[in-house]
């Protein structure tokens, strides 16, 4: 797939509406960039979570939270970044739709510190990839190849703290408490045959 323009016409119409042509250009021509920088993967190795944007084959669009410890996500080289799939509810919403429609948006933010990162470009699902083992409870490994790092104002975003992370985060020597959703009856009866909680929903 070619990297797409920055704008479309729609995009550029509505920048001339607003007469924001010159600044969205000069926006694009001073930010905007294909290849990570170090400050890129610094801020990338420390986030806990970030947004996954995808489209299915009709162009309907779907938008899912990723979280993990910091790391999770890996600027692999200078365009390249790498992130794991974990149990999930099995629905493969966002990593179906990137097999039928490569084309993803990642948007990364920092609550406590206002920042946001957006990283745009296509991307591969695979389950024998051979960095996935460095990615520990990781089902699947996700490839992204960028086409756009693109660093937003952060005026708008809410300053938040973190109370507590996770428990339920993949992590080594360390097994994750089982959800208690997946022992409800309705789900617990047509989980895959080696997921554990099938076990825990009969003691239920």
């Amino acid at each position: 797939m070619s990297k797409p323009p920055m704008y479309h016409e729609e995009s550029r119409a509505l920048q001339d509406e607003f007469d924001t042509r010159r600044l969205a250009d000069r926006l694009a021509d001073t930010l905007l960039r294909s290849r990570f920088n170090d400050e890129d993967r610094q801020f990338i190795a420390e986030q806990r979570m970030f947004f996954l944007a995808t489209t299915d084959t009709e162009g309907f669009p779907d938008c899912s939270y990723k979280g993990g410890d910091p790391g999770f996500v890996r600027v692999h080289d200078d365009s390249t970044l790498l992130f794991p799939s974990y149990d999930g509810n099995g629905m493969f919403k966002s990593l179906g739709n990137i097999r039928a429609n490569p084309g993803v948006g990642l948007l990364f933010l920092n609550f406590e510190q206002p920042k946001r990162l957006r990283v745009n470009g296509t991307a591969t699902v695979g389950s024998d990839d051979p960095l996935m083992k460095e990615f520990p409870g990781a089902q699947l490994l996700v490839r992204v190849t960028v086409h756009h790092i693109f660093p937003n104002c952060p005026r708008y975003i809410h300053r938040m703290q973190m109370l507590e992370a996770s428990p339920y985060v993949p992590c080594e020597g360390r097994t994750p408490p089982i959800p208690k959703w997946k022992t409800f009856p309705q789900f617990n009866e047509v989980l895959p045959a080696g997921d554990p909680a099938r076990s825990q929903g009969k003691k239920e």
